[in-house]
């Protein structure tokens, strides 16, 4: 993965914009946290092959921070804190946030085809 580029980026957003395509999103603090903060909860969502078709997309930076939005016919799909970002020989968007010790915090993956399992 290298950094995030959004005008490459946004240009495979683009060219998916009203076709249909499947999501991965997943979020995480994971272990992560419990072992620094006994108190602390572990979060996360998951969801994989959600077949979409979204009318407009954007990739947003905060402060070297990105966030991306996906405007569904009647609701949204947003990832924010990405940080990196291929894509792959099958022509699947991978889009990862890491933490500054490199641990996944949040993935949004697009894919013409379904993800494997």
């Amino acid at each position: 993965m290298e950094p995030i580029n959004v005008s490459k980026i946004q240009a495979y957003l683009d060219d998916r914009i009203n076709k249909s395509v499947y999501i991965h999103l997943e979020t995480t603090n994971g272990a992560y946290a419990s072992h620094i903060n006994e108190k602390a909860y572990t979060v996360g969502a998951f969801i994989r092959n959600a077949e979409v078709k979204f009318t407009n997309a954007k990739i947003i930076e905060n402060n070297h921070v990105y966030r991306v939005g996906l405007k569904l016919e009647i609701g949204w799909i947003y990832a924010e804190g990405l940080t990196d970002w291929t894509v792959t020989e099958e022509n699947q968007l991978l889009l990862a946030g890491h933490d500054r010790e490199g641990r996944l915090m949040v993935a949004l993956q697009i894919s013409e085809q379904p993800f494997s399992n």
